[in-house]
C-alpha cells in the first residue's frame, strides 16, 4: 500500500484528523493481504474468536466470507482503554523542519500523526482513548474516554503539539512516567512515544517503565528517531558544529571521524534498549520519522490481540 502518497496529498496538520482517517483507510484496505484478513469487514463490531470462547455470537456469514472465526460486538462492550503518552522534550522537535518539508519529517511530528492513526483505529472499534503530554512539566492530561467530544478535544491537544515555538526544554521522563502510572487505575494499553534520550539514567527510567505495567497494564514503547542521522550518523565530512537542543551544549566535530564509534554506541544502546523491555514484558518497537506507519498499525493490533 502506498501510504506515503496518501500523506502527501495533505500537509497542513490543521486536517490531523483527515490525514490520520486517510492513513487508516489505505492500511485497512490492503489488511486482504496480511494475517488479518477480513479486518475491514465490519471493522467496529466484530472482534476475533478466541478458543475457548462461547460459539453463541460467532459471525458465520463472515466466517464464509473470510474464512475466520470472528464474534459480534455488541456496542455497549469497550475491548480496551488505550493510554497514549508523548515526550514533548526539545530532543524531540529534531531534525529541525525547513519550509518545505512536512510536519511529520521530524520526531515529535511523526508521534502526533502516529497518535492520530492510533486514535483512529480506536474509534473505530470504540475503544477508550487518553492522552498524556511531559517534557520538562507535565503538559497536558486527559482520562480514557471514547466520545467523539472527547476524540475532538485530544485531536486539539495533538495539534496544539506541532504550533508550539521550539523553545529548550529538557526531558523529566522519570518523573512523569511515575506519575502518569499513579493516574491509570482502569487495566489499559500504554503507547509511550519517545527518543528515550535520558542518559546515564538507564536503571531508573527502566524502573519508571516498569511502574507502568502496575495494574496489569501492556506497555508499548515506540523508540523515535531520526534513522538517517541519530542512528547511522549520516554525515558529509565537512567540519560541523553539533548543538544539544536541550542543554545547548556545542561541539564542532568531521562526521568521519567520530562515525565509527557513533554508530557502534548507538546500536549497542538500541540493543540494551530491546533486551532490557524484552526481560520485562514490555514491547519494544524502534520507528523512524523516515518510515511509514504500517509498523505502528501492526503493532497494535498484534497488542490488542494479545491483550486479554
Amino acid at each position: 500500500m502506498k501510504i506515503e502518497s496518501q500523506i502527501g496529498k495533505i500537509s497542513s496538520f490543521q486536517h490531523l484528523e483527515l490525514l490520520a482517517n486517510q492513513v487508516v483507510e489505505g492500511f485497512i484496505s490492503g489488511m486482504h493481504k496480511s494475517p488479518f484478513h477480513g479486518f475491514s469487514a465490519e471493522f467496529a463490531e466484530h472482534k476475533v474468536y478466541n478458543t475457548g470462547e462461547s460459539t453463541k455470537h460467532i459471525d458465520w456469514k463472515l466466517f464464509a466470507k473470510t474464512d475466520r472465526l470472528y464474534t459480534k460486538q455488541f456496542e455497549e462492550e469497550t475491548n480496551l482503554r488505550c493510554h497514549i503518552i508523548i515526550d514533548n522534550s526539545s530532543s524531540m522537535h529534531y531534525p529541525k523542519l525547513n519550509g518545505n518539508q512536512n510536519f511529520y519529517e521530524n520526531k515529535i511530528g511523526f508521534s502526533v500523526l502516529a497518535s492520530a492513526v492510533l486514535m483512529n483505529l480506536l474509534k473505530k472499534q470504540r475503544d477508550a482513548v487518553g492522552l498524556s503530554v511531559f517534557s520538562n512539566t507535565y503538559e497536558y492530561y486527559a482520562p480514557e474516554k471514547g466520545s467523539d467530544r472527547h476524540h475532538r478535544m485530544v485531536l486539539n491537544a495533538l495539534e496544539n503539539l506541532l504550533k508550539e515555538p521550539l523553545v529548550s526544554k529538557s526531558t523529566d521522563t522519570i518523573t512523569f512516567l511515575h506519575q502518569i502510572a499513579e493516574k491509570i487505575h482502569r487495566r489499559s494499553m500504554i503507547v509511550l512515544f519517545t527518543d528515550m534520550f535520558q542518559t546515564g539514567e538507564e536503571e531508573r527510567l527502566l524502573s519508571a517503565l516498569q511502574h507502568l505495567k502496575y495494574n496489569k497494564h501492556k506497555v508499548v514503547l515506540f523508540h523515535v528517531v531520526d534513522g538517517k542521522t541519530e542512528l547511522n550518523f549520516d554525515f558529509d565530512n565537512a567540519p560541523r558544529k553539533f548543538i544539544d537542543v536541550e542543554t545547548k551544549e556545542e561541539i564542532v566535530v568531521f562526521a568521519d571521524n567520530v562515525k565509527e564509534e557513533y554508530e557502534k554506541q548507538a546500536s549497542l544502546y538500541f540493543k540494551k534498549l530491546a533486551l532490557s523491555c524484552a526481560q520485562n514484558k514490555i514491547k519494544y518497537v524502534p520507528v523512524s520519522v523516515r518510515e511509514n506507519f504500517e509498523k505502528i498499525m501492526l503493532t497494535y493490533l498484534v497488542e490488542k490481540q494479545n491483550f486479554g
